[in-house]
């Protein structure tokens, strides 16, 4: 089972990098993804994604506090909104804007009722 949770990991660890140079692919969620996968499979490679000076500050601050930055909300919103306005000037049908609107809404509500951090106490 360690081994499935390593593989994962580094799946997930590729797509989060992959989500750095490509502007519609994620990279946060699936850096998360990662570091949890190898909290269970790698101390190791956990402690080294924690340490990242990049990566490893929106990690901890999910680990420890559930919470995501404001400036990372506003891209996470900003991006969600871009992408329905791309959906809308591409003329999609309504079945898909509504399904698009509706998913776009419930991760904008979760990600906008998480805390900033502890920063913000």
């Amino acid at each position: 089972m360690r081994g499935l949770w390593l593989l994962a990991g580094f799946l997930f660890l590729g797509l989060g990098l992959l989500g750095v140079v490509l502007p519609v692919l994620p990279t946060t969620p699936f850096l998360l993804l990662a570091a949890g996968c190898f909290a269970k499979s790698s101390p190791r490679l956990h402690r080294w994604l924690l340490a990242h000076p990049t990566f490893g500050p929106p990690i901890r601050n999910w680990e420890e506090n559930g919470a995501i930055s404001r400036p990372a909300k506003r891209v996470a919103v900003g991006s969600m909104a871009a992408v329905f306005g791309l959906s809308l000037i591409l003329g999609l049908g309504w079945k898909i804007l509504l399904a698009q609107g509706l998913l776009i809404a419930t991760g904008c509500a979760f990600i906008l009722t998480r805390p900033d951090g502890p920063q913000s106490r």
